[in-house]
């Protein structure tokens, strides 16, 4: 790895939020998931939360395009909810799931500055029952038209760059909020990663020339 790929690399990493998630839970189509990690890259997030309770484990989402962005985030991907609740809370303080409720609080009310984790559910059936009877609460995204819901993806990158939003006015991309360690490690992922892409384009090159 050149000096200045590596100075890219630490840049970026030094811009990652360690107290910000986004969990995606039955989340069907992988393009909206790959749509979902494009922003959460852009925003600085390096961890994401994948839970399939009620539809098969995904494959890995696009990893050996030079435009994903899976390969730079490290996705937690869980088949049980409780298991998955629980690692969040290892992590953050708030869980919040997207949902329309009288109870549900607007995206803007929503402290980013904290450790928050935020929750989107199934393009058909929203977040589960089960998952929200052990979130903290429900929010929303105002809107003023008849059809009263956003495509995940959109969801998502409007609740995140409202994150973003806070987060850059309270000065926590000033300095690095990984720990150094953690840093390291993502380094030394990223560094693999990018020599097995090279040399599974070298092979599948190879094979169309023969």
């Amino acid at each position: 790895m050149s000096p200045e790929r590596k100075d890219k690399l630490l840049t970026v990493l030094h811009k990652r939020q360690n107290n910000l998630t986004v969990v995606l839970e039955n989340v069907e189509d992988p393009h909206n998931i790959s749509a979902v990690m494009r922003t959460c890259d852009a925003v600085g997030i390096q961890d994401i939360y994948v839970l399939n309770t009620k539809i098969p484990k995904h494959k890995k989402w696009g990893y050996r395009s030079g435009s994903s962005a899976a390969k730079w985030l490290t996705s937690h991907q869980f088949d049980n909810l409780e298991a998955c609740v629980t690692e969040l809370r290892k992590n953050y303080q708030y869980i919040f799931t997207t949902h329309l409720s009288t109870d549900a609080v607007s995206l803007y009310d929503i402290d980013f500055t904290g450790s928050v984790a935020l929750v989107f559910g199934n393009e058909h059936g929203g977040v589960s029952n089960e998952l929200r009877a052990l979130a903290d609460g429900n929010f929303i995204i105002p809107q003023l038209g008849i059809v009263q819901s956003l495509n995940i993806s959109v969801a998502c990158a409007v609740s995140v760059y409202e994150a973003f939003r806070q987060k850059q006015l309270a000065g926590q991309y000033q300095s690095p909020s990984l720990p150094a360690e953690r840093i390291e490690q993502i380094m030394e992922q990223w560094s693999i990663s990018r020599h097995v892409i090279l040399a599974q384009n070298k092979l599948a090159k190879s094979d169309n020339q023969m």
